[in-house]
């Protein structure tokens, strides 16, 4: 299975026009990053994990001809912005998009696509089929998907393992039950936001404390936001299977 990292970024904390430091200044590709996703390849399957709003721009620098399914981890706006974009998938495929979403990520993409739901749809608009996503593992083709709930502050998100690979983003707290769940993954990406404590993601150190506990052979931070710092100072504190991902890192699970 091969993964890509559509994105590592996010708008926390990202001035809407660059201040001049050394993030925003920074010519280096690790420290320019989009907002986060990942593109999932597997020997029959091809899927992404959230569309946020840099979607289109992921797409297309990564090539994505074929789009079989979209699993959401939370509704947040740079999570699914750019879902809007799927109708291209759409007209190439000839049919709707499976979206996988929890009840309350549902919710949000009704509520933001409200036009994508009408009884009577503008022509063109995206054409969407929610799936509903419990704490049961599901399929996306012959893949299975084991979806880990989570905590982001008071909003309950989802997490995914497939094999011995897990994802998580947009997290703070591991219930005992969903640690299980976790537990044995080899190549773990999870969510690393800043340095400093967060209300509602892990930190770097917080970050580092469950990738020690949980002991996988490789992880990856993302979800990395500009008051990181810059990538080739931060590395210096990592452990050797520790790395920031960044845009466009592939990586084979």
């Amino acid at each position: 299975m091969k993964v890509t990292f559509l994105g590592t970024g996010t708008s926390q904390g990202v001035p809407v026009i660059a201040c001049g430091c050394s993030v925003c200044s920074s010519n280096d590709s690790h420290d320019q990053r989009l907002r986060t996703s990942v593109l999932i390849e597997t020997e029959n399957e091809i899927f992404t994990i959230d569309a946020g709003p840099d979607f289109r721009q992921q797409m297309l620098r990564e090539n994505v001809q074929k789009l079989d399914a979209i699993i959401i981890t939370h509704g947040h706006k740079d999570h699914v912005g750019g879902m809007d974009d799927v109708r291209s998938f759409n007209f190439l495929q000839k049919k709707a998009m499976p979206i996988w979403a929890s009840e309350f990520a549902a919710a949000s993409i009704r509520t933001e696509f409200a036009y994508a739901f009408a009884d009577d749809k503008y022509p063109g608009v995206p054409d969407f089929d929610l799936q509903p996503i419990s704490n049961n593992d599901f399929f996306i083709g012959e893949t299975k998907i084991t979806p880990i709930p989570l905590m982001h502050l008071h909003l309950s998100v989802h997490g995914f393992r497939i094999g011995n690979f897990t994802y998580i983003t947009d997290a703070n707290f591991i219930s005992d039950e969903s640690w299980k769940l976790i537990e044995g993954t080899e190549v773990l990406i999870i969510n690393a936001l800043r340095k400093q404590k967060h209300i509602s993601h892990f930190n770097l150190e917080e970050a580092l404390n469950i990738i020690e506990k949980l002991k996988p052979k490789k992880a990856y931070l993302t979800h990395i936001s500009h008051l990181m710092g810059l990538e080739k100072d931060v590395k210096k504190e990592l452990p050797p299977n520790v790395e920031f991902a960044f845009d466009g890192l592939q990586i084979e699970v």
